[in-house]
């Protein structure tokens, strides 16, 4: 019998603030609430909240009774991920603890469950920001949430099973290329012969290479590494042709499977050299964002389709080809989503500045080895981060990280993001957070990767007036345009993707680091424009205003005065009130080195109370017009949209999407000042998760609909007060019972 892994993401019961005896078999947990998992151990507004709302020590409950198959086999509770620390206690029985929310662990149930009865799972969740745990002990410019927000499962595996698969493509640029798989096994009992471990390429259906060896009766066997080799034509991964593949792990007693472990591979060839990055041989330019995890109302407690949507929109909206996972390891939905996308990223460890004890750098350590024993296997990523984010040199303690990290990757290199010069270097890769205005000091080392810039150094909502707004985009291009001129810099990845949530200590005052180049709804700012119109055209024709029309947004009125447009065209022709006003290129006396230079004017200007007309923009590309766009001098709000990511959700009570407000022009474009309270009304298997009503703010927002248990179809209604109602439709399809 081969392993079984059961979802345990439904019927939990949710308590609260956890007692003495709230994790105790017979304690009385009717009153408790059902809920899903992920989960937040608190719902909150989306800005403006006390973050001391969600540190408390809290209780879940899961009752279950084993399936009768689980009997002669090993059972684990695995936990992808509790913030911040969890207590594990079956049928009142304290099992084990873990400490550090970001990465995952397993609790073995197996010599403690009660057969042909009902069992109850309780886990002590403590969100406290505890001084033992990285990333605190000092101050930390982000919010970690609290609850189980990560997905649990029930594993059943034989005896002697498959612990984990490491397999690593090896010389992938030459036709002789291989995998080595490294199968780890785990087991009670001593090999016993005649075992066997298969393993195998494929790619869908068809195998491209297979190998098998015989297992030696041994006690200290803990991994096995096998070579497939011929393996005939592959494909790379690339960021354009992500292609992947399924490598398969047999344990095998004779002709009879009893464990099975698959992962997916990418072939590829990443390395940082002293001319740059280069994948698959071929020079790239990185150009990316950092993200945070973390969302309005539940923090990080989102399910994979919505994790996943954010390596959408820094893929395929916003351009970008790498990310950072600051300052931790992310969601695995998100990072396998990188995987099919070709995004790449820079995984880094849990920490922000901040050092503790010999007992807290020994959680580190352990993060360390968790990190990369779980993501391992993803082509998208290319570098470990192995340093706390812009922390102190610490050699004993850094030497250690690295050692772990080499230990268990030799294939990938390692960086450890600081934030003054002079560091010690212990990586291979200087990566540097650099927010020098004028910028840029000589790298330190000729693998040099920016990892933060902008960001703090400029803060930028939708509602700023037009001189801030381009300032914004201008700071991100100057970076981007030294970057692109030096060919011994790898590239940078600017501070950051999304707006978030952080301490008092940080921020606007009202519990949000308005840094992103997208709000924390993931909405974009004009600075976004900049990144998409680095795309090549033949992908994505982009024309990008960095204003919004009008005649007195700029000090001192005239219109937007010197305007700034994001755009991968040749040229652009500008009319305002159907006269030609201008005919212009990028500007490459102020940027040089992009592929697709902003473009300047400033024939956008007027008098202060003279008619102000309509803006047309034409694209042209080789001569021929490929993009207009609009903008109305009305100063009217004219539209009202209502937006839902996905057209269907699966009825499991967990799957959810995202529903944005917009508010425009006639002509679709942005009313950065419009406002109302949006009211909405909810009809079938769904329930809203965010605010109701909720007050724009830039003319945006957004809420999230999860789908209930049920089937069926989610009809939501939002209602502007000027602009009247839309309505959104969402289809429920039915879900697979979890089976335990």
């Amino acid at each position: 019998m081969t392993r079984s892994i059961y979802p345990m993401n439904q019927n939990w019961l949710y308590g609260g603030e956890a007692t003495p005896e709230s994790t105790e078999i017979g304690f009385d947990d009717s009153s408790f609430e059902r809920v899903t998992i992920p989960h937040a151990n608190t719902l909150l507004p989306w800005h403006s909240f006390d973050d001391r709302d969600y540190q408390f020590i809290s209780v879940y409950r899961r009752h279950f009774t084993p399936l009768a198959d689980l009997r002669g086999r090993r059972v684990f509770a695995d936990f992808g991920g509790v913030m911040t620390a969890a207590t594990v206690f079956l049928n009142g029985e304290r099992l084990g603890e873990h400490r550090g929310g970001y990465t995952p662990f397993t609790i073995e149930l197996t010599g403690h469950l009660r057969w042909d009865a009902e069992n109850v799972l309780a886990v002590e969740v403590d969100s406290t920001e505890r001084p033992d745990i990285p990333p605190f002990g000092g101050q930390i410019d982000y919010l970690t949430f609290g609850g189980i927000y990560r997905e649990v499962s029930l594993r059943a595996v034989p005896q002697t099973f498959i612990e984990n698969v490491f397999a690593q493509p090896v010389n992938v640029l030459d036709a002789r290329r291989w995998v080595d798989v490294r199968c780890f096994l785990a087991g009670l009992e001593p090999i016993e012969a005649p075992l066997t471990l298969a393993v195998a390429l494929r790619d869908e259906e068809r195998v491209l290479a297979r190998q098998t060896t015989a297992l030696p009766a041994r006690t200290d066997l803990t991994d096995v590494v096998m070579r497939l080799q011929d393996l005939g034509e592959v494909d790379l991964w690339d960021l354009d042709t992500p292609r992947l593949y399924t490598v398969v792990a047999h344990l095998m007693d004779g002709e009879k499977i009893t464990d099975e472990y698959t992962v997916r591979i990418g072939f590829r060839d990443a390395r940082f050299t002293p001319d740059g990055f280069t994948l698959n041989g071929r020079r790239v330019k990185l150009r990316g964002l950092n993200r945070h995890q973390t969302y309005p109302y539940v923090g990080q407690a989102m399910p994979a389709r919505v994790q996943r949507r954010d390596a959408e929109i820094l893929k395929r909206e916003i351009k970008c080809n790498i990310v950072r996972t600051s300052h931790y390891p992310q969601s695995p939905h998100f990072l396998d989503a990188c995987d099919e996308l070709g995004l790449l990223a820079f995984e880094e460890i849990p920490g922000w500045q901040h050092i503790g004890g010999e007992d807290w750098k020994q959680v580190a350590c352990c993060n360390v080895e968790e990190m990369i024993r779980r993501d391992w296997n993803h082509p998208s990523i290319v570098l470990w981060g192995v340093r706390i984010n812009e922390s102190r040199d610490d050699h004993a303690f850094y030497a250690r990280t690295n050692e772990i990290a080499r230990g268990l990757d030799p294939t990938r290199q390692i960086g450890g993001v600081r934030n003054f010069f002079d560091s010690e270097l212990l990586e291979d890769v200087y990566t540097m957070n650099d927010f020098n205005p004028n910028y840029i000091r000589p790298p330190h080392h000729p693998l040099y990767l920016n990892t933060e810039f902008v960001g703090h150094m400029f803060p930028t909502k939708h509602i700023d007036n037009v001189e801030r707004v381009q300032e914004h985009v201008h700071r991100h291009a100057r970076v981007h345009d030294m970057l692109a001129g030096r060919d011994d810099f790898a590239g940078g990845i600017g501070w950051c993707a999304f707006d978030y949530n952080t301490h008092a200590d940080f921020g606007s005052g009202d519990r949000i680091c308005y840094h992103g180049v997208s709000d924390i709804f993931r909405i974009p700012k004009p600075v976004a424009g900049f990144y998409r119109s680095q795309c090549d055209p033949a992908e994505d024709v982009v024309l990008e205003p960095a204003f919004h029309w009008s005649i007195g947004d700029k000090s001192e009125g005239g219109g937007p005065g010197t305007g700034l447009i994001c755009s991968n065209c040749e040229q652009l022709k500008l009319y305002i009130g159907g006269e030609l006003r201008a005919e212009i290129h990028p500007d490459r006396e102020q940027y040089p080195n992009l592929a697709h230079p902003p473009f300047t004017t400033d024939q956008l200007t007027g008098l202060w109370g003279q008619v102000w007309s309509d803006l047309r923009i034409d694209g042209y590309i080789g001569g021929q017009k490929v993009v207009t766009k609009r903008m109305s001098a009305r100063g009217v709000d004219r539209e009202f949209y209502l937006e839902p990511d996905d057209a269907a959700l699966v009825g499991d009570g967990i799957d959810a999407t995202r529903v944005v407000f917009r508010v425009t022009d006639e002509f679709d474009a942005a009313r950065p000042f419009a406002t109302g309270a949006v009211t909405l009304t909810i009809e079938g298997p769904g329930e809203i998760i965010g605010e109701n009503p909720f007050a724009l703010t830039g003319g945006v927002g957004a809420v999230w609909v999860r789908a209930t248990q049920e089937s069926g179809t989610i009809r939501l209604e939002a209602k502007h007060p000027v602009l009247g109602s839309r309505i959104a439709e969402i289809r429920v399809t039915e879900a697979q019972p979890e089976g335990i």
